[in-house]
């Protein structure tokens, strides 16, 4: 018997052997395959914020809806990938059909060998230990890639986004629910930064350390005798924003730091300050140690 426990983005994949499939839809030899609902295929994309310039891999494509969804409503590119013959057929069709062929193309890959580094926008509906093995590779994409799951989570990396939705002719799972996550792929700010700022006539020279479990981290800024706990850490794909208090009490100075990642590098502003008496100057970091992340 083939044993294929895949959920695909357009549509959900599993063996006969569970009972609760009992209702599903066409399929290859002993895969069963259920469609996702179409409002759910939406509520995915509308999450995901596609737009035109965006690329979407739907791993485990099904017959196709939701790269096809996302091609014909909200303009974007992209492509799926299946094992099943039958239903790739059936999704290339669908794109002719559809008038969006020349923007999307159906391909018979293991999702776990595809290489999705053109992608923007990750699509899936994989049971919870395919993603959680799927995770390292998805960490690894550019920052500020959006990845969005159909019912089933990512494990200890937490979703940005959940939405519960009713769907009444939803049969697997959760009967008449279904749950959307979604995530934005974190910049790797583990490690020590160095940076210099010039707030007035002396530069000021600052080393920020940061640990980092997913898009959740916390640090310190040390500057001469100074070691002082970052205040609302912040990171959204690649765009990163901490700030902290020096000299604690009356003439305590407000430092908020707000950047965007480039590799071993940060750049963006320093606000110093409240009020009519804040200044902005250009900030940057260097990367002069890195720490392992979380996969």
């Amino acid at each position: 018997m083939k044993q294929m426990k895949w959920m695909a983005g357009a549509g959900l994949a599993l063996t006969l052997a569970l009972p609760s499939l009992l209702s599903a839809q066409e399929g290859v030899g002993d895969v069963v395959y259920v469609p996702t609902p179409q409002i759910v295929v939406e509520e995915m994309l509308r999450m995901a914020k596609v737009g035109p310039k965006d690329f979407v891999i739907d791993l485990g494509s099904g017959d196709g809806r939701m790269v096809i969804t996302a091609a014909k409503q909200f303009g974007a590119r992209g492509f799926g990938v299946d094992l099943d013959t039958v239903l790739l057929k059936l999704s290339n069709e669908n794109a002719r059909r559809e008038g969006v062929a020349d923007r999307v193309r159906f391909i018979e890959q293991n999702l776990f060998e595809t290489d999705l580094s053109q992608a923007t926008v990750i699509t899936s509906y994989l049971l919870p230990e395919m993603n959680e093995k799927l995770r390292p590779k998805i960490l690894n994409l550019k920052p500020g890639t959006r990845v969005v799951a159909h019912d089933y989570d990512m494990g200890e990396w937490y979703a940005d986004e959940m939405h519960t939705l009713d769907v009444p002719e939803k049969k697997v799972g959760n009967p008449g629910k279904s749950y959307v996550y979604r995530w934005i792929v974190p910049a790797k700010i583990a490690g020590r930064w160095q940076s210099q700022v010039a707030t007035g006539t002396q530069p000021a020279n600052w080393e920020f350390e940061f640990t980092q479990r997913f898009q959740m981290f916390d640090g310190v800024a040390k500057s001469g005798s100074q070691k002082i706990t970052l205040r609302v850490p912040n990171l959204e794909g690649d765009q990163v924003s901490f700030q902290f208090l020096t000299k604690p009490g009356d003439n305590s100075t407000r430092h908020v730091f707000k950047g965007t990642v480039k590799g071993d590098l940060i750049e963006g502003t320093l606000r110093l300050g409240e009020g009519g008496a804040q200044k902005q100057l250009p900030w940057r970091a260097k990367l002069t140690q890195r720490a392992a992340s979380p996969k």
